[in-house]
């Protein structure tokens, strides 16, 4: 017989599974609609966001911001030092629990933006994406850390599959290596490992996990 922490547990285990499918869903789908309408997807960005990324046009400029505005409906716009997080009923700046991840990419957690979805989801990105090139050869794996000036060197980010509801902690391992590299990872049903934050990666048409932790989460969601 199942304990009551186990079986809240397992709930959040399978909500956060479904909700980061969907949402990495979401975001590839935004890169290759943006193909269609307007000539380029995630590879085709060739500068940072500028200094009012909410309102950039993908006519006008290729951002990753300006793929998003055209193309995610509903989404609001925020950055993420403007963002806040209810903590024991007092309004706080949001913050994470770093995990292998976020410890090699703490620019996130400095200049990050953040497109909040109607769904409770927010996305994460770089404010760095652009300056190289988010291109991946065909049959090329997506590197753990990519050297600077490099394609993918700055193409990354996170997916909050609740908001900015807590616990706003990385996904880590249970068992096995974090990184990519390795195929060992396995990630426990339990609060301390099945966590709502998740790294990504952005390439021409598509948006990936970006450890190997968000990768089990992915390929054993429903």
């Amino acid at each position: 017989m199942m304990t009551i922490p186990t079986l809240i547990a397992n709930t959040n285990s399978a909500k956060y599974r479904s909700q980061f499918k969907k949402t990495i869903s979401t975001l590839s789908q935004s890169a290759r609609m943006s193909q269609f309408q307007y000539g380029f997807d995630y590879a085709g960005i060739n500068q940072q966001c500028g200094s009012n990324p909410a309102s950039e046009n993908p006519e006008n400029v290729m951002t990753v911001c300006s793929l998003l505005n055209g193309t995610l409906t509903g989404a609001t716009f925020k950055k993420l030092s403007d963002l806040k997080m209810n903590k024991n009923g007092k309004s706080e700046t949001y913050t994470v629990t770093k995990g292998d991840f976020l410890t090699r990419a703490p620019q996130m957690l400095n200049n990050g933006l953040v497109y909040l979805l109607p769904d409770g989801s927010m996305v994460v990105i770089n404010a760095k994406m652009g300056t190289y090139p988010c291109d991946l050869s065909i049959a090329t794996e997506v590197l753990d850390v990519n050297p600077t000036g490099v394609s993918l060197s700055e193409c990354f980010g996170f997916i909050d599959v609740n908001g900015v509801s807590l616990p706003n902690k990385e996904v880590t391992c249970s068992s096995g290596s974090n990184l990519l590299k390795d195929n060992t990872c396995i990630v426990k049903n339990d609060a301390k490992h099945m966590t709502d934050i998740y790294p990504v990666r952005f390439h021409n048409g598509s948006v990936v996990p970006g450890s190997a932790a968000a990768r089990y989460v992915l390929k054993t969601a429903k």
